[in-house]
């Protein structure tokens, strides 16, 4: 197969010996060429121009962010894509099933390529962007922003780094006085006193450490978008939902501060005044209004 090896050097787990080790891996059965991104929407544009050349696959050593760009360069096209963890906390690679160790995960590639286990997966969009497994509104998305701003951290204490800002962000950065937005999922009330809400594309929503954070967990890349909106941001409320999160997330779906949609084509969300977002771990600033829907086998996939 002709094969571009797309590395985001600086992301948190990408290392220049790795590297070396997975291009020689993949070139043994595989035409490799590897491009390296420098600058945000790089990768979106490698991809796009892998898929107008020909490339059978783009494997991705990256953070989620760089899988989300190049998700949004070869969605439509027949170019799959194939995901090697070499960020943080590499949400979607470990959703697949694959290792958090990049050169672990190379093997478990490696298998699926010579079997041929591509298949097309379905994807979310909010804004005209693609989503592989969350967009997260209001509080999540401020968290995230947040993150951001101690980048340089986060090689070295993502997960500490995270929880961190969750408590800084609650008490300190973000206005839980009121809720933010409305939310309106066809066929169904509008819910109108929303303070945080996730759109999912798969489940679950993030990883703690090893354990899994389960919000919706009948979400999977073959059915639609699940549309989790949390009508308050009291702490005890937001401790329950986050301990349930790290269990089977049953808590979560039966309390009534939260309205749980599953497998929907289409939400809409209004905001009463502009709101933070965020699109699989990328922070991508405030809006006044999104438009979510969802994309039938959008993206080849390598399934590991």
């Amino acid at each position: 197969m002709r094969v571009l090896l797309l590395v985001n050097s600086s992301a948190s787990s990408v290392t220049a010996r790795g590297r070396v080790v997975i291009q020689k891996a993949l070139s043994a059965d595989h035409e490799i060429t590897l491009a390296e991104t420098s600058r945000r929407g790089h990768a979106t544009r490698l991809a796009q121009g892998a898929a107008v050349e020909g490339i059978d696959v783009v494997v991705v050593l990256g953070g989620d962010g760089t899988l989300n760009e190049a998700a949004n360069g070869l969605a439509g096209t027949t170019t799959a894509l194939a995901a090697l963890p070499g960020g943080s906390t590499n949400v979607f690679a470990r959703t697949l099933g694959l290792p958090d160790d990049a050169i672990e995960a190379t093997g478990d590639l490696l298998g699926a390529l010579a079997r041929g286990s591509i298949r097309r997966v379905g994807l979310g969009m909010v804004n005209g962007r693609y989503f592989l497994f969350h967009a997260g509104l209001g509080f999540d998305a401020a968290i995230v922003a947040r993150v951001e701003k101690r980048a340089g951290l986060k090689r070295y204490a993502s997960h500490p780094l995270f929880l961190f800002s969750a408590f800084e962000t609650w008490f300190r950065h973000y206005d839980h006085s009121r809720p933010r937005f409305s939310v309106q999922v066809p066929g169904h009330a509008i819910v109108d006193d929303v303070y945080f809400g996730v759109c999912l594309n798969t489940n679950p929503y993030t990883y703690f450490g090893s354990r899994p954070l389960n919000v919706a967990p009948g979400t999977t890349l073959d059915t639609g978008l699940a549309m989790v909106s949390i009508r308050s941001l009291a702490l005890p409320t937001i401790t329950g939902i986050g301990l349930s999160a790290l269990g089977r997330g049953s808590y979560l779906r039966r309390n009534r501060a939260v309205d749980l949609h599953d497998d929907v084509e289409a939400v809409r969300v209004e905001g009463y005044g502009p709101f933070p977002y965020q699109v699989d771990g990328d922070y991508l600033g405030e809006v006044t209004s999104l438009e979510f829907s969802h994309h039938p086998e959008a993206l080849a996939l390598v399934m590991p």
